[in-house]
């Protein structure tokens, strides 16, 4: 059993940095984009809404598979991890920049209003005054998409990727014992639970 635990967390390295440069890239992207969705132009506008739409509304392993098995039919082929990393930061900005939208646009209209008075122009309003609020606002919805991002890894195994589900099937297959199945479930309860403890803080400290 020690064996097979060590074997399993193996693939946690890829796990978590499939996680960690996922979150990186993924935030600012998202905040960018709803930048563009609550902007004056129509064209931008609508254009973020068709990506948004495409990528919210199809399964994330339909994307990875398109990036990885799909793209090399038109010549662009990828690494495993490369294209799993820009399929997740693809779609994980598309539900990001969602939920900051949603934030920028509870904003009270009031704020905008200041910032008026005080001469600031468009960006200064957004990057001195609205994200700011935004930024906490979202923290509850941006915590249940960092919960899921650490289960949606397990999605690379069906591309080949040694991350712990994988591994954890190798072992059952070989050894016709589901213990693995239990010992990886119980690796993403205690990388979920370390999760939402540390976003918990996040969120008690920005609201005190």
């Amino acid at each position: 059993m020690e064996n097979n635990l060590i074997y399993i967390l193996k693939g946690l390295n890829l796990t978590l940095k499939l996680y960690f440069f996922t979150l990186i890239f993924a935030l600012p992207f998202g905040i960018l984009l709803s930048l563009g969705r609550v902007s004056k132009s129509k064209i931008l506008n609508n254009s973020i809404q068709i990506y948004t739409w495409i990528f919210r509304g199809t399964p994330l392993l339909l994307q990875l598979f398109f990036v990885y098995y799909g793209l090399p039919v038109v010549g662009v082929t990828l690494e495993p991890f490369t294209a799993a990393l820009l399929t997740f930061i693809i779609n994980y900005s598309a539900y990001t920049c969602e939920i900051f939208r949603g934030s920028i646009l509870g904003i009270d209209k009031g704020q905008y209003e200041a910032t008026k008075v005080l001469g600031y122009n468009y960006w200064q309003t957004m990057f001195k005054v609205i994200l700011p609020q935004s930024l906490v606002t979202a923290i509850p919805a941006l915590s249940n998409e960092a919960i899921s991002l650490v289960k949606d890894t397990s999605l690379i195994s069906a591309i080949g990727m040694a991350e712990i589900l994988r591994n954890s099937k190798e072992i059952v297959t070989r050894e016709f014992s589901i213990t693995p199945f239990i010992l990886c479930a119980g690796i993403y309860l205690i990388l979920s639970t370390v999760i939402i403890f540390i976003l918990k803080n996040i969120e008690k400290k920005v609201n005190v």
